[in-house]
């Protein structure tokens, strides 16, 4: 049974990276044209207008797994900063302050940032042609992963 859920990690993470991508890319979305029941942030307003960009860009990246680690250490590091900036002067708990989505996504953004974006990423595809000249780099990286190469 392990060995089966081993074969699977780098695609259960990629579905995960995806997801998170996904619901970063709409909470930047609802902020920045007002759709999806919120009203739209007025442009260059701080911090707010700035983070619902830095969502929005970085949660098309991080779903599409291009530049990964990156959109999601900077997604991760303005999440923390809205949740200590904005949520807890309200009350020192997520549940009290309206915090969870901020905390929530700082940690998940901070796990792909360690973790990486899994098998199924826009960076796999530019990686695997430099593999195809004879780089070992991504060889020894999907067997790491546990992929068949």
């Amino acid at each position: 049974m392990i060995t089966h859920l081993d074969r699977a990690r780098p695609y259960v993470l990629s579905l995960f990276r995806i997801v998170i991508g996904l619901l970063f890319t709409c909470h930047g979305i609802a902020s920045v044209f007002g759709t999806l029941g919120r009203e739209a942030l007025p442009a260059g307003t701080w911090p707010g207008w700035y983070a619902a960009v830095i969502q929005l860009a970085g949660g098309v990246l991080v779903a599409l797994g291009l530049g990964t680690r990156t959109a999601a250490f900077v997604g991760s590091g303005s999440m923390a900063f809205a949740y200590f900036d904005v949520h807890q002067r309200v009350g020192l708990l997520p549940i009290e302050n309206g915090g969870e989505a901020a905390v929530f996504f700082c940690w998940t953004l901070l796990l792909l940032v360690f973790s990486g974006p899994g098998v199924l990423a826009a960076d796999r595809l530019l990686t695997s042609r430099g593999a195809a000249r004879g780089d070992t780099g991504t060889r020894r990286e999907r067997q790491h992963l546990g992929v068949p190469v």
